[in-house]
């Protein structure tokens, strides 16, 4: 089960959760396991039964209210309780005052209470977002990863086959680089996003020429932060003792993350120039997606042409 340090809400710069800690700084690497969010609402009047403790427990106006009307021995016991539950952490929205029962329990406890600026409304949103991110099954590939046309393709190969060389040579044409060398893939529910990562995004290797930078020489139009992968291109060294796929009938597949995508193994030799290749793989997968898929239309009319001739043949009293 993937899960994700509570302190990680702390780390955020990219979901506006603007939180800070109050109090149980030693819990924070508690675990949440669980994307969604939940409002203690009625566990603060008593009923625990449908309290989830892997979710960040969200306190705005209404529960913060609602504790304020209860004595001082009533809401001790109210907020031992919820502590008492064990939940992953809380977070009082719209930098509501904190009750001191609420402080006191977080740090005999050692569950961390957190305080954010944000509307509840705004916070569920984003904190929801964030989670999703950081729940989401994730791995590296070692490869390259460019938008061409739209279509995310992933170009993988043994080091030094050229895959940056192709990469660069597409970029020159108007495409867009996502990654270079280390790709960071995550999953999203039936497909597969790759992004750069952040220490070598929008840079490239070229061997001979050293480490570039594809956003300063190109512009921001020549590279994008992540594309859903699409298509695999896998680059080979030419084998004349095997036999490769000369129709594309018979479609490969590349499995990540548990993901099944469309691979192409393209064979590298002298002369042949695989840029074009790369390019023309992608729009020949747009063309799929439309519901034309050349190889297969091309075998079925030679079927067809087959079964013709050999009908006339027979009509003709010409079969042997």
């Amino acid at each position: 089960m993937q899960s994700v340090k509570i302190g990680a809400l702390l780390e955020d710069d990219q979901f506006d959760l603007r939180v800070e800690l109050v109090a149980g700084k030693s819990g924070l690497s508690r675990k949440l396991t669980s994307s969604r969010i939940q409002k203690p609402g009625l566990a603060l009047a008593g009923f625990l039964g449908h309290l989830h403790r892997e979710r960040l427990q969200i306190l705005g106006n209404t529960e913060i209210s609602y504790l304020a009307t209860l004595s001082a021995e009533r809401r001790a016991q109210a907020c031992g309780d919820l502590f008492a539950a064990d939940v992953a952490g809380l977070c009082v929205t719209k930098n509501l005052e904190i009750p001191a029962e609420l402080f006191a329990e977080s740090e005999r406890t050692q569950i961390p209470l957190f305080k954010t600026k944000n509307l509840s409304s705004t916070f569920i949103a984003n904190v929801e977002r964030f989670l999703e991110d950081a729940l989401t099954a994730s791995t590296s590939l070692h490869g390259v990863l460019i938008d061409v046309l739209g279509v995310g393709v992933l170009i993988l190969g043994k080091s030094g086959i050229g895959k940056s060389e192709c990469a660069l040579d597409l970029v020159l044409r108007g495409h867009r680089l996502v990654a270079d060398d280390i790709v960071d893939v995550k999953r999203k529910g039936d497909s597969v996003l790759g992004a750069g990562s952040a220490i070598i995004k929008h840079h490239m290797e070229i061997r001979g020429l050293g480490i570039i930078n594809i956003k300063d020489l190109f512009g921001i139009a020549a590279v994008r932060d992540h594309k859903k992968i699409e298509i695999v291109v896998e680059l080979m060294e030419w084998d004349p003792d095997v036999e490769y796929d000369r129709l594309g009938v018979d479609e490969r597949r590349f499995s990540v993350l548990d993901v099944d995508i469309p691979l192409l193994v393209v064979p590298v030799r002298p002369g042949r120039n695989m840029t074009t290749i790369i390019e023309v793989a992608a729009r020949n997968h747009l063309l799929k997606l439309q519901g034309h898929h050349s190889a297969l239309e091309f075998q079925e009319r030679l079927n067809r042409a087959i079964a013709e001739g050999q009908t006339r043949r027979v009509v003709g009293g010409e079969v042997e």
